[in-house]
């Protein structure tokens, strides 16, 4: 259901939320700023300090506060909450390290496979600066304007059979990814693709859309700045 949501447009802006940064004290008011600017969906995950327990406590916080899905944006197996609504399995096609390109998705298969969550298989390529994603998995960045590279992770990802293409600068980028790098993979793609990092204001978030992104995603303005959040959502959605 998420994954055929985002496929056809129902879920064109997601919102992530770092479980470091995020605890039940101050869940209600990003929720509140989350609902009133539109975001369709939220994501839970964080390169650093997301263990069981601060993961689930914010799903259970969230689900408390609002109808929107709730996916999970795991860096390791035990960013997990069975509560969670789907989880994006992710495997980082352009990391040295093996385990983030299959090791945690081996370990956690049969947890997951056990569970009633929807899981959405994502190649996850990370783009320069990177910022901690980028160095926590071990990344050899890809170019941000580097179309070439780009469509060589991205082919491998769809004839491998993923269901969905992640591309990220990395959370607080100051740049996103270059639009004609966004451009270049959707138009050769035949799975829907999803774009994140520094994508800070409405023309950036509209670009990717209008280069063919199926979804945006944004994470410290929910927090920082509800009023760009809200410009940023009906930019998307116009």
């Amino acid at each position: 259901m998420i994954l055929e949501n985002i496929k056809y447009g129902r879920i064109r802006h997601l919102t992530l939320l770092d479980p470091e940064k995020n605890g039940p004290d101050n869940t209600e008011k990003v929720i509140d700023f989350i609902d009133r600017a539109g975001s369709d969906a939220i994501m839970v995950g964080g390169s650093t300090g997301t263990g069981t327990k601060s993961v689930d406590e914010l799903v259970v916080a969230i689900k408390g506060l609002t109808k929107k899905p709730v996916i999970l944006f795991p860096s390791s197996p035990e960013a997990f909450s069975p509560r969670a609504d789907g989880i994006f399995y992710l495997s980082l096609l352009n990391s040295n390290d093996l385990k983030y390109v299959m090791g945690y998705q081996v370990q956690s298969s049969r947890l997951l496979k056990s569970t009633r969550m929807e899981v959405i298989s994502v190649a996850y390529l990370v783009f320069e600066p990177g910022m901690t994603v980028g160095k926590v998995g071990g990344a050899r960045l890809i170019k941000r304007d580097d179309v070439s590279t780009a469509l060589d992770y991205a082919t491998a990802a769809e004839l491998i059979g993923f269901q969905a293409i992640y591309l990220e600068a990395g959370s607080g980028a100051p740049q996103s990814i270059d639009p004609k790098v966004v451009k270049a993979v959707c138009e050769d793609m035949t799975i829907p693709v999803i774009v994140g990092g520094g994508i800070r204001d409405p023309i950036t978030a509209r670009k990717m859309l209008d280069s063919g992104a199926a979804a945006v995603v944004t994470g410290t303005i929910a927090e920082s700045d509800p009023e760009i959040l809200g410009r940023i959502v009906s930019a998307i959605k116009s």
